[in-house]
This record gives C-alpha cells, sequence and structure tokens, in this order.
C-alpha cells in the first residue's frame, strides 16, 4: 500500500512538473507576436531574420520525435510541448514568407524543406534501429543535442548584456519564462529518470538564473526596448 502511494505521488508529480513546463513554454511560443504585429502592420520583415523560426522548428520536430511512444513511451509531456511548439515555429515562418522579399522567400523556403528533409532522414533512420533500447539513446543524443545548442543561443545576449551594461535586448519576461520552463522540465527529467531530458534543461535552469541576476543588477541602467528576442528553447 505504502508502496503503490509513493509510486502515485512520484507520477503525479512528474506530470506536475511536465504540465507547469508546457504551461511557461506559452510565454516563449507568444514571444514574437509583438515582432510579427510590427510586420504585419508594415507588410515586410524589415530587418528581422527568419533563422531563429527556422531553427527552432528544428528543435522542436527533433524533441517531438524524441516524445513520441515509438522512441520513448513515458514522454507524453514532451511530445506535447514540443507539438505546440512546432505549430507556434510554423505559423511564424510562413507569416514571414509572406511579407519577405523575394530572395528572402527563395532562401526560407529552401530552409524549410532543408528542415523537413533533415526531420525525414532522422525519422527514417531510426526506425531502421530494431533495438529499441538504442533506438532511444540515438534520437536521445540528437534531441539532448538540440536542446543544449538552443540553450546556448543566450550566451551572445549575455555577453552583449555585459558588454553594454543594458538590458535592453534581453526582455524580463523571456529571460524568466525560459528558467521556469527550464527548471520544470529538469525536475521532470529526474522524476522520470530521463538524463536526455534533465541534462539540457539543467544547463538551461542554470543560463535563466544567469540571465535573470544580470537583468537584475543592470537594469535600472537600460531602458525597455521592443526588440525582437534572437531564440527561443523548448524541452
Amino acid at each position: 500500500m505504502n508502496l503503490f502511494v509513493s509510486n502515485s505521488v512520484y507520477i503525479f508529480l512528474k506530470n506536475a512538473a511536465g504540465v507547469a513546463g508546457n504551461i511557461f513554454a506559452i510565454g516563449l511560443f507568444v514571444s514574437p507576436i509583438h515582432t510579427f504585429r510590427r510586420i504585419l502592420r508594415n507588410r515586410s520583415t524589415e530587418q528581422f531574420s527568419g533563422l531563429p523560426y527556422i531553427y527552432a522548428l528544428l528543435n522542436c520536430l527533433i524533441c517531438l520525435w524524441y516524445g513520441m511512444p515509438i522512441i520513448s513511451p513515458d514522454n507524453l509531456m514532451v511530445l506535447t510541448v514540443n507539438s505546440a511548439g512546432a505549430v507556434f515555429q510554423l505559423v511564424y515562418i510562413i507569416l514571414f514568407i509572406s511579407y519577405a522579399e523575394k530572395s528572402q522567400k527563395v532562401r526560407m523556403l529552401v530552409l524549410l524543406l532543408a528542415v523537413f528533409g533533415l526531420f525525414a532522414i532522422i525519422v527514417g533512420g531510426s526506425l531502421q534501429i530494431i533495438d529499441f533500447s538504442m533506438r532511444r539513446m540515438v534520437v536521445g543524443l540528437l534531441s539532448c543535442a538540440s536542446l543544449i545548442s538552443m540553450f546556448a543561443s543566450p550566451l551572445f545576449i549575455i555577453n552583449l548584456v555585459i558588454r553594454t551594461r543594458s538590458v535592453e535586448f534581453m526582455p524580463f519576461y523571456l529571460s524568466l519564462s525560459t528558467f521556469l520552463m527550464s527548471t520544470s522540465f529538469l525536475l521532470y527529467g529526474l522524476f522520470n529518470s530521463d538524463p536526455f531530458i534533465f541534462v539540457p534543461n539543467g544547463i538551461g535552469t542554470i543560463l535563466g538564473i544567469v540571465q535573470l541576476a544580470l537583468y537584475f543588477y543592470y537594469h535600472n541602467s537600460s531602458q525597455e526596448d521592443s526588440r525582437e528576442p534572437l531564440l527561443v528553447s523548448y524541452a
């Protein structure tokens, strides 16, 4: 009886952490909306780059595949958050292509096709691995590497904040959402004993703490700016 109760509590805490991670991820998913309002209003992508959305889509697709039951049957929350993230990124990319100049349209379309092509290769290649444990390890390593590279992207912003002593390019809500989401999926990965989740999200949590610390240290000397965050990450 005690073992059953303990196991139930354990599962509840794991799912609670996963649900919290999904909720906090919404803050990251909607972060570019201000930018796309401006694009829609001006009917131009101006100097904005579409590359962050392309890379974020690839990351979401790889992590989504890792969360599929055929790869890791106990990671439903990873599947849901990255499914939502992929939809958001695809919508952003379509809007960006719609209002980009011709040369940008072609480039973005080529990159989008490359993302789908690479994802198809990953899916097809992993399905050729008969051994379930090996298949999970291969896809898990790809997912982990993708997440770490995404979480490392704020290092440029951190360096910029330190050099300029200004947080205008590092919005508080985005840093907070990153920290809360990473921490939630760190706990989710720990409860699930999944290093492919808790390792990259542990790194994300540390970077989130650094960003928040820098924000509170430098925000008095900065003015809020409406520029777009460079990149968002999903668990």
